[in-house]
């Protein structure tokens, strides 16, 4: 349901910041394809849009979101279609978006809603979030590029550690490794978080791309190769026996808590 993407751009800001909203807060702000379908169309509509400068993506209170729904990921998933959807289109969406991403995160980010912030240019997060990639707890692997954008960023061991072993980071954790720019309060952090994109929105437009695509290095094909190359592997792994094991006992595990 398109209610669950709230997607606006504030008249205070002249319509130079589009926020792209999750709102689905009764079921962790799991995500649909309905929901990524939602986001590449406002991400490329932006894209497209001179007035709009930054996109910007926010949660809702104590929670960015949990990732994938799961009923609606396996689904499509599982038939091998994983890089076909809207979930796919949404990778490479992330890896190839010409204008700069700003992200507020408050509460649990899992999953996708932990790769998605390689992407982001600046991501600000409250205390209480916590930044964490399950894959390999269900048998399956890192998305999003992570595989390469997060030894880069943070360095091999940290990067096994959240991406391989699982292990969760606190928002200072993620600081400290370079996923997220800033910890701000939980009262701050919208505003916080739009402040920084109203400020980028007011820079020269074509200098400010030409600098972003400098440092985030020109060229984006390595990094939707290796979504392509990550989401064949995922579907292959989807099909496993291993991978079956682990999502009966996860479901299991939903239904009895």
């Amino acid at each position: 349901m398109s209610e669950h993407i709230i997607v606006e751009r504030p008249s205070e800001h002249g319509g130079a910041v589009q926020v792209m909203r999750f709102n689905r807060p009764d079921k962790k702000n799991a995500i649909t394809q309905d929901m990524y379908r939602i986001m590449v169309e406002a991400m490329r509509a932006g894209d497209a849009d001179d007035d709009v400068r930054v996109h910007v993506f926010l949660g809702s209170e104590g929670c960015f979101t949990a990732g994938n729904d799961m009923q609606d990921f396996l689904s499509y998933a599982i038939n091998g279609r994983l890089g076909e959807g809207h979930v796919g289109q949404f990778l490479k969406a992330l890896a190839t978006v010409r204008k700069p991403m700003i992200s507020g995160v408050d509460g649990l980010a899992i999953g996708i809603g932990t790769t998605m912030h390689f992407h982001c240019d600046l991501t600000f997060a409250t205390p209480r979030s916590e930044f964490r990639t399950p894959f390999v707890d269900l048998a399956l692997l890192p998305e999003a590029g992570s595989s390469l954008l997060g030894p880069d960023v943070m360095g091999y061991q940290r990067a096994f550690a959240m991406l391989a072993a699982g292990t969760g980071f606190s928002a200072e954790e993620a600081r400290e490794a370079g996923l997220i720019y800033q910890v701000v309060g939980e009262e701050a952090l919208e505003s916080v978080t739009l402040a920084a994109a109203a400020n980028i929105a007011s820079k020269p437009p074509q200098a400010m791309q030409l600098a972003r695509d400098l440092l985030r290095r020109g060229d984006r094909s390595a990094i939707v190769a290796r979504i392509e190359e990550e989401s064949a592997l995922f579907g292959e792994r989807l099909s496993s026996p291993e991978a079956r094991a682990a999502f009966e006992a996860f479901m299991a595990r939903k239904k009895s808590a």
